[in-house]
């Protein structure tokens, strides 16, 4: 929150800012209001786009009430809840008594589903899946004592990460309980995912299954400008005898989707472009994740694997500023020189895309 006065001096021009976890919810909204009331927020030269989501990294702090954690109205024991979610189990009572109380679910999507009703354009994020997070280990004294004020409470800030991982099943539920909302909202999704990329396409599969696309021919392809646009108008065309019937607006997966970070494969890449998927996919890029380690030459392969128009970029950084400027524009030459654009066509296309992926 410290860097919040830095947007306005920022050379990016708009940032979609992402909300992880209990703490940051109501901040995120503020950031949003501050720099685009509520009333105005159709407008798209908005500094700030708000994100609402719960992170999967913070998926044990969410209690199951919705599907199967809670039935018959009996409740469970705060120890009981994380017992069920955490693997291993565990043993150590000081980090069980540090844990927070769970937060339901249902509440979650209530408040969520609130806040996206008040910013028309506010997107559903970060949610996901992730294999290998573990949860910090509580806070020690001296940590506590040189703990940053600066920063918004919550995250793990530096200390240890016990053995502990949240079971897919219960982060997949709150996943797709999102999911669901933003398909109702009909809000683009941003996706966390971290050796869960099969999880992640195999959840989707189930929400739009029934509602995939009829087939788009080469023809039909080569005439758009777009795969985008090729779904678009494929799907008008399909249902031009349906003019006059009532088709609901709202659907059970959300309309467009970004894989964040991308690390996957370029393998995978196959079934998330698929034609007859009902979503539109896309795939964003930052210098943090991406090209910082030994998956640098994948990430390659990914970038010029992709059509031009499924390819976005980030910062993914905390915090506002030059920094993130300076991280954007070093990951717009990345893909850049990766895709044998000039910066003219590269930036013209990047923003197209996240016009396209934000705003439909």
């Amino acid at each position: 929150m410290a860097s919040i006065d830095d947007i306005a001096q920022m050379k990016t021009a708009t940032l979609t800012v992402m909300a992880t976890r209990g703490q940051d919810q109501e901040l995120v909204a503020q950031a949003a209001s501050r720099y685009a009331p509520a009333q105005d927020f159709d407008d798209q030269r908005a500094r700030v786009i708000p994100c609402f989501g719960w992170h999967p990294w913070f998926s044990h702090q969410i209690i199951d009430d919705v599907t199967s954690e809670i039935r018959n109205n009996t409740t469970i024991s705060k120890e009981e809840h994380y017992q069920n979610v955490l693997t291993p189990a565990i043993k150590d009572e000081t980090l069980l008594h540090a844990l927070p109380e769970p937060f339901p679910l249902s509440r979650l999507i209530s408040e969520t589903k609130a806040r996206l009703q008040q910013y028309p354009n506010a997107l559903v994020g970060e949610v996901g899946l992730d294999r290998s997070f573990r949860i910090p280990n509580a806070w020690f004294p001296h940590e506590i004592e040189n703990r940053d004020q600066g920063l918004t409470p919550g995250s793990r800030e530096g200390r240890s990460l016990s053995p502990h991982r949240v079971k897919l099943p219960h982060q997949k539920a709150i996943l797709k309980a999102q999911l669901q909302l933003a398909g109702e909202m009909q809000r683009p999704v941003s996706v966390h995912s971290v050796q869960a990329h099969g999880a992640v396409f195999d959840l989707l599969q189930e929400l739009w299954s029934g509602y995939e696309r009829k087939g788009v021919s080469n023809r039909q392809r080569k005439r758009r400008p777009s795969v985008a646009k090729a779904h678009e108008d494929s799907d008008h065309e399909q249902s031009e005898d349906k003019k006059d019937s009532t088709t609901p607006t709202s659907h059970p997966f959300p309309p467009r989707i970004c894989m964040h970070s991308y690390s996957g494969p370029p393998d995978a890449l196959k079934q998330f472009l698929q034609r007859s998927n009902p979503a539109d996919i896309y795939f964003s890029f930052s210098n943090v994740i991406n090209f910082t380690n030994d998956s640098s030459a994948k990430v390659v392969e990914v970038i010029k694997t992709l059509p031009d128009d499924r390819i976005l970029v980030e910062s993914d950084l905390h915090c506002a500023g030059e920094r993130m400027d300076d991280l954007m524009e070093a990951i717009v030459r990345q893909v850049c020189t990766i895709r044998g654009w000039d910066l003219e066509k590269g930036t013209r296309t990047l923003g197209d895309n996240w016009n396209r992926f934000v705003f439909g």
